[in-house]
């Protein structure tokens, strides 16, 4: 009799980002066309702009959004604000860390870099340190990924707000956001984030497609001194379409509707709730690590992402094949290593739309293959450690109702 699976679309995946669609989410996105000259517009345009403010509690920030990625974001923040040869201070502790100083590089500014292992946070205190030492101010702005999603670590942005104002230092602090926000805390007015990043299909649960971009007012004033080349990027031309409801070219309507049902379905549940749904998921998943017997690529347990683990696989083990065994006979996604950590981790992404039950089937799945591959894990170690924490660990309200 011939062996028949479920479709693999039957399976979450478990993967930083794209994340799992909600359905209603998946709805708002699949939308008849509309004139997007028309005032049906900027009644979509506009409550979704002052939700994602609610979002990045960035109440005196402007937001702004455009049909592309993170990626897209990230060139944004530079070439709105930014001219050649201005000098940037970033920090190297992941992938996408690196992705955003070879973008800079790349249009002409000079990059002031601290490289750290791979699995460690940024050095507040070092950024303090050359800050400091900066009494020209050459440095224009400070580039901080919040969670590096290649390595499972977040960097305490407080933190260097923190020693950018004890040097009294006027640089720009642009954060990227991607795998963080409406995910994890992010405090835009508080911390004093100049700059804000992210994208529609990490915590809003949407498809990829949507650069999601906030700018404080002290970012706005350096629109016109910016000489890097934008065309497509310039927030000028969004800034004088938005009031009247209108758009500088074709919006991605069907992702902006999206983005405005995420947020009012995140402010619903409440931020601090989806923030702390996050962190119980995330110290569950560890918590099966631990029972595995394996490191996490973070540094410390203090370091560590509540979007995602990434997890080390023994010396000379190739964690790659995790990944593609997990697909091709489990049908479940696993996010593979990236850069200097390929073939030595694999990643289980657990942000967005997530509950603990959708997270066993993960933990469980990527029990079952390592066992196939031969690695010394106990079937059922890994769940029972993660059942074992959200049993002891249920909020309040469903005790209460228990």
């Amino acid at each position: 009799m011939p062996h028949h699976r479920a479709p693999a679309w039957h399976n979450p995946v478990f993967i930083p980002g794209p994340t799992n669609l909600p359905e209603a989410l998946r709805k708002a996105v699949d939308m008849p066309t509309i004139d997007h000259r028309s005032t049906a517009f900027p009644e979509i345009l506009h409550p979704t702009l002052e939700m994602v403010r609610q979002v990045l509690r960035g109440r005196a920030a402007e937001v702004f959004l455009f049909a592309g990625t993170g990626t897209l974001g990230w060139e944004a923040a530079i070439t709105n604000t930014l001219s050649p040869g201005d000098r940037v201070l970033a920090c190297e502790n992941g992938m996408f860390s690196r992705k955003w100083i070879d973008m800079c590089r790349r249009h002409g500014l000079e990059v002031e870099e601290i490289r750290v292992p791979w699995g460690e946070a940024i050095p507040a205190a070092r950024m303090g340190e050359i800050l400091a030492e900066d009494r020209e101010r050459r440095i224009r702005a400070v580039l901080a990924t919040h969670n590096e999603t290649a390595t499972g670590v977040r960097s305490d942005i407080a933190a260097i707000r923190a020693v950018l104002d004890a040097a009294d230092h006027p640089a720009l602090l642009m954060v990227d956001g991607v795998s963080s926000i409406a995910s994890m805390p992010f405090e835009m007015d508080a911390w004093g984030v100049d700059v804000a990043v992210t994208g529609s299909q990490k915590g809003f649960m949407l498809p990829a497609g949507l650069a999601i971009v906030a700018f404080s007012q002290k970012a706005l004033a350096m629109l016109e001194a910016a000489r890097l080349p934008r065309t497509y990027y310039d927030i000028r031309d969004m800034r004088a379409a938005y009031p009247a409801g209108g758009y500088p070219y074709t919006p991605p309507l069907g992702l902006i509707n999206g983005l405005r049902a995420s947020c009012e379905m995140l402010l619903a549940e409440g931020l601090d709730n989806v923030f702390a749904r996050h962190r119980r998921i995330a110290e569950g998943v560890r918590r099966a690590v631990d029972a595995w017997g394996m490191p996490l690529c973070a540094a410390s347990r203090n370091v560590a992402s509540d979007t995602v683990t990434a997890i080390r696989t023994p010396e000379g083990f190739d964690a790659n094949r995790i990944v593609g065994r997990a697909a091709e006979v489990y049908h479940v996604a696993f996010g593979a290593g990236l850069g200097e950590v390929a073939g030595r981790v694999f990643r289980i992404g657990h942000l967005g739309l997530m509950s603990e039950a959708m997270a066993l089937s993960g933990i469980a799945t990527a029990e079952m293959v390592m066992v196939d591959l031969g690695l010394p894990v106990t079937l059922g170690a890994g769940v029972a450690a993660a059942q074992d924490y959200w049993r002891r660990t249920l909020p309040e309200a469903l005790r209460m109702a228990a």
